[in-house]
């Protein structure tokens, strides 16, 4: 199957709430690359890199995310791949 990478931005009470930590658990459950971040506005900014059902599957949970949070929207922007090794957690 094919790799890809996906571009995401999550906006709702995203922050505060673990999102950042249950997404790299997401991502390494489904052996994927890339990152994820806080915005200052409020939202989270997600690059995810690998074959494409587990990147479609994560980009899936985005939409609900952990229990606690309320995901409003998710804009997702295929791009070209990255070369990123690895998924990590940034601030």
């Amino acid at each position: 199957m094919p790799r890809i990478c996906l571009h995401a931005i999550v906006s709702g009470r995203v922050q505060g709430v673990g999102f950042r930590q249950h997404t790299d658990e997401q991502a390494q459950r489904l052996e994927l690359d890339g990152w994820v971040r806080n915005l200052a506005d409020g939202r989270v900014e997600v690059l995810i890199e690998g074959e494409e059902a587990a990147v479609r599957e994560l980009a899936d949970w985005l939409a609900q995310g952990p229990q606690v949070a309320q995901v409003t929207g998710v804009a997702l922007s295929e791009q070209p791949l990255q070369g990123v090794v690895g998924f990590i957690v940034r601030s």
